[in-house]
């Protein structure tokens, strides 16, 4: 049900062993940390399907590449802040220039990883991973969305990267939700303004939307799951209908969402733009909530960019 709090990494794990049981194709590499970006379960289930690369990230990013090459369907896991920090030769090389069709799927990102801090709070890899050509890149809101980008990813040729957090998030959908490649879902209508938000932020982004409606501003909120390639008739037609856009991730501000929708906004349908996200800085270590706040990423957050946009509109 909606509201319940359900982890997207063991939605991944299990969503993975259904994959195994249908495909024998479908094979999956870790980087030691199965048991937190719960592959384990895939392990389990096919031990002979599964490789353990250690504490080498940049060598199964390339396992990962030589099986794409002999016709497998590798999924490669390990926390975002290794898989893009470590491995961006790798993957640039090994995966985006011969378009292999390999799925990374990078669990703990972001800084509601918490108490680990800065050396493992993956803030720029949507940055990093959205400049190389040809990869598709989906930042899912909750554990259904998660289940059914999974299954689009092993679905669909090329190489993909799904960014997971660590912490449960609220269920935003029921059973009958339907992920799209490549398209925003509407969380709610509105005229005044519209929020745009991707992963952990879109809970956020319509509990700002709710309290700013007691105000009286009536806010569009689009869930962006493809963050590429993003949905550009969904923004155009967001801003052209409500001549103002509030973007929200858990992200740096540079490189990820809100530069993506700028970039979309300046070609077609130039609108002000207000950007939650993290402000050219590393965060501290604490607890996920504390770490939210402290940077700027709730819904009160976005509630004050929403305010702030409306007072640059032109109508």
């Amino acid at each position: 049900m909606p509201g319940q709090e359900v982890s997207l990494r063991e939605t991944y794990g299990k969503t993975l062993v259904e994959l195994g049981k249908e495909n024998s194709d479908i094979v999956v590499l870790d980087a030691d940390l199965s048991r937190s970006t719960m592959t384990c379960f895939f392990a389990r289930e096919f031990p002979n399907r599964f490789f353990d690369c250690g504490i080498a990230e940049q060598n199964m990013v390339g396992i990962a590449a030589g099986l794409a090459a002999s016709g497998k369907i590798p999924f490669a896991s390990t926390f975002a802040v290794f898989v893009l920090g470590r491995c961006f030769d790798q993957i640039r090389m090994s995966i985006a220039q011969p378009g292999f069709n390999v799925k990374l799927v990078a669990t703990h990102c972001g800084i509601s990883v918490g108490e680990d801090g800065a050396s493992h709070q993956s803030i720029e890899d949507l940055s990093l991973v959205g400049s190389l050509p040809g990869f598709t890149v989906i930042v899912p809101a909750d554990a259904i969305e998660t289940a059914q980008a999974v299954r689009v990813a092993a679905a669909t040729r090329g190489p993909f990267y799904i960014r997971l957090p660590r912490p449960k998030l609220p269920l935003v959908y029921n059973e009958d939700y339907r992920f799209n490649l490549g398209k925003a879902v509407t969380m709610r209508s509105g005229k005044r303004a519209t929020i745009m938000a991707i992963g952990t932020m879109v809970t956020a982004a319509v509990e700002a939307a709710n309290n700013l409606a007691r105000e009286g501003i009536d806010c569009r909120v689009l869930n962006m799951p493809t963050l590429k390639p993003v949905d550009e008739v969904s923004v155009i037609k967001a801003a052209t209908e409500t001549g103002a856009i509030v973007t929200a991730e858990e992200h740096l501000e540079h490189g990820g969402l809100g530069s993506i929708i700028a970039r979309v906004v300046a070609r077609h349908r130039p609108v002000p733009m207000e950007m939650v996200a993290i402000k050219d800085t590393y965060a501290q270590s604490g607890k996920p909530a504390e770490l939210l706040q402290r940077y700027g990423l709730t819904a009160k957050d976005i509630e004050q960019a929403v305010r702030e946009v409306i007072k640059r509109k032109e109508w």
